[in-house]
């Protein structure tokens, strides 16, 4: 029988909440380009009719590990998002400025 998420929440312990929290926030912050695009209720046909390509160019563009910085930037902003590029150091993180307002079609990836 399924149950309530709240009643099952309820009956952990204060850690074990802490811990799950910390885990979703993860899991937010980091995921694949397909599950980002189903986290925001778009299917590939969708996406592609936005940013007016056919629906296997999409299935590359989630597939692929190496693309254009702008065809990255074309999906995210198809989803209603901006890219930041970030590089990361011991120290801190430093916002790349140079790839700011960067978009194309998703058709020039590489």
């Amino acid at each position: 029988m399924a149950r309530n998420f709240k009643e099952l929440e309820e009956k952990m312990s204060p850690e074990r909440r802490a811990r799950a929290k910390v885990m979703t926030e993860q899991l937010r912050r980091e995921m694949p380009l397909e599950e980002l695009r189903a986290a925001r209720d778009l299917t590939q046909t969708s996406l592609a009719k936005i940013l007016d390509v056919g629906q296997s160019e999409i299935s590359k563009i989630e597939n692929r590990t190496d693309m254009y910085v702008s065809t990255l930037a074309s999906y995210i902003e198809a989803m209603g998002g901006q890219l930041e590029i970030c590089a990361v150091f011991p120290e801190g993180k430093v916002k790349i400025s140079q790839f700011e307002g960067i978009a194309a079609k998703p058709h020039d990836a590489r």
